[in-house]
């Protein structure tokens, strides 16, 4: 049953990100993420970074009291949201925007399908009219760019 809570909390964080991002990110935090797209920062650490603290604080809040209660459902939702922080750090920060050179050159449908979709994200300076707000699915036309000789 705990595992399940994980997978499911996990699955769940995709849909949240989504909207956390289309609506909070690119809405009234705008401030903090604007550098993501319109590279205004200098060094390697964007006001877009802390992001990860926003995230993580809640995480961490909702580990240690699942940890106080007999590792109870909290606990495992926030392993689940722990696991999907992994998977975007790793996906987004490293897959699609090289912070560590690290997959520069992979051939897989779903990185290059994921990649695109993310581009198509950043064409968009300002934070209206953006489109591919997700971070691990994206739309379907993007896989089928890259599976045109393979059947789907």
């Amino acid at each position: 049953m705990n595992l399940l809570i994980v997978i499911i909390t996990f699955l769940i964080m995709e849909g949240l990100t989504w909207c956390i991002h289309k609506y909070i990110m690119h809405g009234f935090l705008w401030g903090l993420h604007r550098d993501h797209h319109d590279h205004s920062s200098e060094g390697a650490v964007e006001k877009n970074d802390y992001f990860f603290l926003i995230f993580a604080v809640p995480t961490i809040v909702l580990m240690y009291y699942g940890t106080l209660n007999g590792f109870n459902l909290w606990f495992y939702v926030a392993v689940g949201i722990s696991f999907y922080g992994m998977a975007y750090f790793f996906v987004h920060d490293i897959i699609i925007h090289q912070r560590i050179k690290f997959l520069r050159n992979a051939k897989n449908s779903y990185l290059l399908a994921i990649r695109r979709a993310h581009k198509q994200h950043h064409k968009h300076i300002g934070k209206k009219d953006g489109e591919c707000f997700g971070f691990l699915w994206v739309p379907m036309k993007y896989f089928r760019m890259y599976f045109k000789n393979d059947k789907l």
